[in-house]
């Protein structure tokens, strides 16, 4: 099979195989992210979706765990996802996990009737991106989400039954909204308590609007230990249970584990970690394109 444009997966799912079900990302303005600046959002007419299915069993004796790609596959349409699963499991009876993208907003669009037709039909995890629970932060990225709207997408996921990873990113609040961006976005993981958390340290993408701005100097990048105290800040205030995904290739300290059993030690290892840095401490972070 031949996959249209660049290609992106979670780093959890590095061994499922994935089907492109969408082109593209159906809010695809964030000033951050150029993922899928290559192409234009659309749900891939399903009988082209089938036959790529056909093609991967013919190739995959066994699959396991399946992810859809592109961004927000939340955005099909119900009946179109039902029959798209139906089909999965009929040519993978084998397989145990499959996933997805889905914006908080994505949620928010559908029934809880609609949610639960769609779990129940065989979705296991969907991934979504928050960022920040700051509306500053939020604005300034033009992610086109308030955090009234992503706290609602999450309990409609939620009562549906919809386990949910959310992602978000130390540092978005540069160097001059540090401490208000990690605030916000502690404070709003412990109103949504997520299945799973992804964070990751801020990465300025090549030809993204972000990265004019740090060009014209209209936003500031963090320093390493800015990213250290926003991890510290986290683990330090998070009162629920998640399974933590900090070991993105990006992050200062690689941590990976459920919370809150790993929670001190987790934080152990980051305040050594600021102690290391504590005389470099305008060290801008050095990061890498996804």
């Amino acid at each position: 099979m031949n996959y249209q444009g660049k290609v992106y997966r979670p780093w959890p799912e590095a061994r499922s195989i994935l089907i492109q079900t969408t082109l593209g990302c159906s809010v695809n303005t964030c000033t951050f992210c150029s993922m899928f600046d290559d192409k234009r959002f659309k749900v891939r007419d399903l009988e082209d979706v089938f036959k790529d299915i056909d093609q991967l069993r013919i190739y995959y004796p066994h699959v396991d765990s399946i992810f859809l790609i592109d961004g927000n596959v939340m955005a099909a349409r119900t009946d179109y996802l039902l029959k798209l699963f139906d089909k999965l499991n009929t040519t993978f009876p084998e397989c145990t996990k499959i996933s997805m993208y889905s914006g908080l907003n994505d949620f928010r669009r559908k029934s809880i009737n609609e949610l639960k037709e769609i779990k129940d039909a065989g979705l296991t995890m969907a991934y979504s991106g928050l960022e920040s629970g700051d509306r500053l932060v939020l604005d300034k990225i033009k992610k086109n989400m308030s955090p009234e709207q992503a706290i609602k997408g999450m309990e409609m996921a939620k009562e549906a039954g919809i386990q949910t990873l959310l992602s978000f990113i130390f540092g978005l609040g540069g160097r001059e909204r540090s401490k208000e961006h990690i605030v916000a976005t502690t404070d709003i993981l412990n109103q949504m308590q997520p299945d799973e958390i992804a964070p990751m340290a801020l990465a300025i993408q090549p030809g993204t609007v972000l990265e004019q701005e740090v060009k014209r100097g209209e936003f500031i990048m963090p320093t390493e230990l800015q990213i250290l105290q926003e991890e510290q800040y986290l683990l330090s205030h998070l009162d629920f249970n998640t399974f933590y995904w900090g070991d993105h290739g990006n992050n200062i300290v690689s941590l990976k584990g459920g919370l809150p059993h790993c929670q001190e030690g987790f934080l152990n290892k980051v305040n050594s970690a600021i102690e290391l840095r504590a005389k470099a401490e305008d060290r801008v972070i050095q990061t890498f394109s996804w």
